[in-house]
């Protein structure tokens, strides 16, 4: 019976796991240099693209209205302003295909940083193909347009699909963060640490969220809050104070079977009692007066305690004081009292949106504060000319998830942009014609570009006999690039140009040291491509006689045709003969590839044979033709005949071989029995008598070779040397006895070690040619 079929789930109720893996892939997608202060339809754009990417080829083709349909956005708006950011960017390659009106209609888009991450273990954004579609999934749960396909059915839209105009794609980016933070009740863990009493904390986590400032991240959430896709669910006290808020929503609750009523939600709309005042209420008479300066916090943390007041609902107590008296600042209650002290430190209070964008550990701020006062924007009471949503103060943080999120491995490098070229001499000189691009390219993108240098780099000079010149040649090679498309100015994607084109040896024959026609060892002509251009123009050439010859009295017109219907049929025939030439080329390369095969694992039957074969002396199997015992035993008698052979070859006489034979016997029956007596005194044990064996065999090789040196140091020969060089060195230096004795003694030992070699040799020789049985006969 077959398994019964699994249904995919609900797209918002995704495992623990699913969640964490796609929220680390977006905080690092975000988090790329190239989209440092871009607006939120940009950096959702690239969201979009990579949810629909293809794990196999990484291209997306889109429509730009399509593409603006996901944004929440017109297709003119798109291809206007979203397009071309994203082409700037350097995070997505896109190529543009021109519609009826000159307009970007169809779209062919790689986000290159998933691209890089292909393959790279451990990456967030090496993701899998189930993975891609479980995002895909999700994004058409949370904003897709919606559908009416042509067979009538109706695709309906996401939580946020009907959102369109200013702020939708904020809203939409926003309400994905917020459904990856969720948990499986729908709640959002809110950021820790001190946040502005103003806004709140579920403001201040969209904010760090988002990017953006707190205000911008309450009015967000407000939005949000009023289309019911993201609730703040807030618990009363006894006393009827406000206690904590919780950031909820609703429909990641609905997805994993829970209600929101489960966590004993209090609709928002009721406002606390009146001498309490709450920043999602109108201000009572009771509240702060409106002062030059805003309120300042104090820097005490806010923890998740029940017993903990919310800085986004907390309270002034006070009384309204006068305008004339110093402003007294709202500090983060702990305990409920109003008169609780500020702090014991003893440093002066900062404004409430200083440590508004701090991380949970302790580090320091990512995000500046956006206060229009202190970076001299309209004064208070004014409005801003443009909406706050999508305006960036500073540099975007690095990680725009929660403070317990992980970074992208590798990619706090990629962030610092270098303005001027690497360090390396090589690269500065390889890469001095296109500085200009260089400087144009994000962090991420000028560590491919370098990556890529180095490998071009290595490559010319392994092929060229001087390598010094490699980093000349790809300069050269830049320059020539540059030229051909007009010069800085006109390369717009400078990354994609380098390394697709600028870099990139363009071969014109079959020579590998061919660059567009030129030699790159000699900078000079290629001499195979002049050759392959000569022989081009002699067969053309030819074959233009024969038809002037053949139809002499045709007309131009004619000829021509004939021409060029002969030149096509030949350069058919050449591509044939060429197609058959390197499929014999290929067979003859698979015959040898078999070949080697077939010869590896013949030496490796033949190895596997040796390894099998039993000992050729006990008879064990599997001991590669001698067992470790046998091995130990042979290694004895190896070591006992060169000691009989070190004796025999200073004693015998190696001119009559039947002396030399029975000097061998007798010499190897008094090893063996000196080797019998040395294992008979010793005392070891009976499992070491081989190793106290080999000792002694290797004392009696020892001493027989000191015994061979010192009869020979006393022969003739080593006297007549000896006497030679102490001679010599007194001829040379008349006083200098002690070195002619010295040089003497050292040409003693020389030669005694020349006559051992020499007689071992003899007597081998000996011996093989009585093994053969080729002795000389003696005349008596």
């Amino acid at each position: 019976m077959p398994a019964p079929r699994r249904e995919a789930g609900h797209p918002l109720a995704l495992g623990r796991n699913a969640r964490a893996r796609l929220r680390n892939a977006l905080h690092a997608l975000l988090a790329v240099p190239g989209l440092e202060g871009a607006p939120d339809a940009v950096r959702l754009a690239v969201v979009v693209l990579a949810s629909r990417t293809p794990s196999e080829s990484g291209v997306v083709e889109i429509r730009t209205g399509e593409l603006g349909r996901w944004l929440g956005l017109s297709a003119s708006y798109a291809a206007s302003d979203v397009v071309p950011v994203l082409r700037r960017s350097g995070v997505v390659e896109v190529e543009t295909a021109p519609g009826e009106y000159g307009q970007h209609a169809g779209l062919r888009c790689k986000v290159l940083p998933l691209w890089a991450a292909r393959g790279v273990v451990g990456h967030p954004l090496a993701l899998s193909k189930k993975e891609y579609a479980t995002l895909l999934r999700l994004l058409e749960a949370v904003m897709a347009p919606g559908w009416v396909h042509r067979d009538g059915q109706v695709t309906p839209a996401g939580l946020l699909g009907t959102r369109t105009g200013r702020g939708a794609a904020t809203d939409r980016l926003a309400l994905l963060l917020l459904v990856l933070e969720a948990r499986e009740t729908g709640r959002v863990r809110q950021c820790g640490g001190a946040v502005d009493t103003k806004r709140g904390r579920a403001a201040a986590t969209v904010a760090r969220l988002l990017g953006c400032t707190a205000s911008a991240g309450e009015r967000v959430l407000e939005r949000l809050e009023d289309r019911g896709v993201v609730l703040r669910v807030r618990l009363q006290t006894g006393s009827g104070l406000a206690n904590r808020s919780r950031l909820m929503v609703p429909a990641v609750a609905a997805a994993h079977g829970h209600t929101v009523a489960d966590d004993g939600r209090e609709d928002r709309a009721e406002a606390p009692d009146p001498e309490f005042s709450d920043p999602d209420v109108a201000a009572g008479p009771c509240g702060m007066p409106d002062l030059e300066e805003e309120p300042q916090v104090t820097g005490v943390p806010v923890t998740d305690e029940a017993d903990v007041a919310d800085p986004d609902v907390a309270a002034a107590l006070h009384a309204d004081h006068p305008h004339l008296v110093t402003p007294v600042s709202s500090p983060a209650l702990s305990c409920g009292f109003s008169g609780e002290a500020g702090g014991g430190e003893g440093r002066r209070p900062k404004r409430a949106c200083v440590r508004e964008d701090h991380v949970a550990d302790g580090r320091t701020a990512v995000a500046k504060s956006a206060r229009p006062v202190a970076e001299g924007g309209p004064l208070r009471g004014e409005k801003p000319k443009e909406s706050p949503v999508d305006e960036r103060d500073g540099q975007r943080a690095a990680g725009t998830g929660a403070a317990d999120q992980p970074k992208a491995v590798g990619w706090e490098k990629a962030q610092r942009r270098r303005a001027g070229l690497p360090a390396d001499l090589r690269l500065q000189v390889a890469l001095g014609p296109v500085a200009g691009l260089w400087e144009r390219l994000s962090g991420w993108q000028q560590d491919q570009v370098e990556a890529a240098t180095k490998a071009e780099l290595s490559r010319l000079a392994g092929m060229l006999e001087q390598p010094e010149a490699a980093p000349r040649l790809l300069a050269d090679r830049l320059t020539d690039r540059l030229a051909e498309v007009g010069g800085h100015a006109l390369v717009r994607d400078p990354m994609g140009w380098l390394i697709g084109r600028g870099l990139v040896q363009r071969q014109a024959c079959t020579d590998l040291r061919c660059d567009d026609g030129i030699r790159l060892d000699t900078r000079a002509d290629c001499p195979t491509c002049t050759t392959v251009i000569a022989d081009r123009r002699g067969q053309r050439a030819r074959l233009r006689a024969v038809i002037d010859e053949q139809l002499a009295g045709a007309g131009a017109a004619e000829r021509r045709a004939v021409y060029e219907q002969q030149l096509r049929e030949h350069t058919l025939r050449e591509a044939a003969r060429a197609e058959a030439r390197h499929a014999r080329e290929a067979a003859a390369v698979q015959a040898r590839q078999a070949m080697a095969a077939r010869r590896r694992a013949q030496q490796e039957a033949a190895a596997q044979a040796r390894r099998s074969a039993p000992c050729a002396e006990c008879g064990l199997p599997d001991a590669a033709g001698l067992c470790p015992q046998c091995t130990h035993r042979q290694r004895i008698q190896d070591l006992l005949e060169e000691a009989v052979d070190l004796a025999v070859a200073v004693r015998a006489d190696l001119d009559d071989p039947d002396d030399t034979t029975r000097l061998t016997e007798r010499c190897a029956a008094d090893t063996q029995a000196l080797l019998t007596k040395a294992s008979q005194h010793s005392d070891s044990r009976p499992e070491l008598q081989p190793l106290t064996e080999r000792e002694a065999a290797d004392r009696i090789l020892a001493e027989r070779r000191t015994s061979a040196l010192k009869r020979l140091l006393r022969s003739e020969e080593a006297d007549a040397e000896a006497d030679a060089v102490y001679e010599m060195v007194l001829r040379r230096r008349p006083t200098a006895y002690e070195a002619a004795q010295e040089a003497a003694e050292q040409a003693r030992c020389r030669t005694a070690q020349y006559l051992l070699q020499q007689r071992l040799g003899q007597l081998r020789v000996l011996r093989i040619r009585a093994a053969a049985d080729r002795l000389p006969q003696r005349t008596p």
